[in-house]
């Protein structure tokens, strides 16, 4: 038995929709922290992807799955690598809670150093780090009225939503006094910049949130939508460079970062990259740099707290890293907003 899956009705459905045949197996893939992946195979070795939101602590509106598989489908039918959608299933009666089902995409997910020297070479690296970007430009240039997503959510003001809501979020779950993340809300409040043309944004795009092809390094698949919405594109590109941990970085946002290997490129060549490619102006890319780090450390202070109060069970202390990684951080975010004058 597996958590989270009735397996003799999740297989019905499924032989329903797909040339897969029983008896299924079903393994949880590990990495994410939100909605449940499972891959699902068949004696054949044939494979779909099976996503849910978790078994407790559900938000609507954050484990939305006929959303999620709303925005994949759509992106179906552009340049954007997305899987391909075999269904949705609405009714919770199937196995506890709405799914949606894709196709399995052969490749890699790079986590880590260990991940990307054993799959990647020098060159492969380099030709990730340049496909991400224009993956990313492919994603902000689709035409969201064209594709249905025209209403998936309002177009004006996403910063300042952005800012209510994270803001929100910390006062509800942190248990300390943060100075640092108040001085930068208070600084990114009092100079948003101007947004354009809203397109989507995919919120959580980084390297490990794509399937990459071993053999060229280029994107397979663009994985875990539920954070996405509709508003400045640049949001995108300032939490992809948070990530992208370069070897002389004193913080580390994600431990054992790939990115500090040989092969990956600069931020600074990210960034001169999306703006070709795009056409659009990123000179004022610091303040979304900072606006990265603050939601960053707003989202990893309610993991904090969470294991604090117990809510993950009893822990053995190890939580407290993300407690000191909060405060990196805000420190990174108010470095970040003074150096881009905001």
């Amino acid at each position: 038995m597996v958590d989270g899956i009735d397996e003799g009705q999740v297989t019905a459905w499924i032989q329903q929709r797909t040339e897969l045949t029983a008896p299924l197996s079903f393994e949880v893939i590990e990495g994410g922290r939100s909605n449940l992946t499972y891959t699902v195979t068949d004696p054949d070795d044939r494979r779909v992807i099976l996503r849910r939101p978790p078994l407790s602590g559900v938000i609507e509106s954050a484990h939305d799955m006929g959303r999620e598989h709303r925005i994949i489908s759509a992106l179906e039918r552009t340049d954007v690598p997305v899987p391909a959608c075999v269904g949705y299933e609405p009714d919770p009666a199937v196995t506890g809670a709405p799914f949606y089902v894709m196709r399995f995409v052969e490749g890699a997910v790079i986590r880590d150093v260990t991940a990307a020297e054993r799959i990647l070479t020098p060159a492969t690296r380099r030709a990730a780090s340049e496909d991400l970007v224009d993956v990313l430009v492919r994603l902000h240039d689709v035409d969201v009225d064209a594709v249905g997503l025209g209403d998936l959510s309002r177009r004006e003001g996403y910063l300042e939503r952005q800012l209510k809501r994270w803001s929100g979020q910390l006062e509800k779950t942190r248990t300390r006094e943060l100075p640092a993340l108040e001085e930068v809300h208070r600084r990114l409040v009092a100079a948003v910049p101007p947004q354009g043309p809203a397109t989507v944004v995919h919120g959580d795009y980084r390297l490990d949130n794509v399937m990459l092809d071993p053999s060229n390094g280029r994107v397979q698949a663009v994985l875990d939508w539920e954070l996405t919405t509709l508003g400045d594109p640049l949001a995108d590109v300032g939490l992809l460079l948070v990530y992208w941990t370069q070897p002389d970085d004193e913080l580390q946002v994600l431990p054992g970062a790939p990115t500090t290997l040989e092969g990956f490129a600069r931020r600074d060549e990210l960034i001169d990259r999306y703006a070709r490619a795009s056409g659009r102006d990123l000179s004022g890319i610091g303040y979304y740099v900072a606006f990265g780090y603050w939601k960053l450390a707003c989202i990893l202070e309610g993991v904090y707290s969470r294991y604090a109060s117990g809510a993950y069970g009893e822990t053995d202390g190890s939580h407290e890293a993300f407690g000191r990684i909060v405060l990196a951080l805000g420190d990174a975010a108010r470095d970040a907003a003074v150096e881009a004058g905001v």
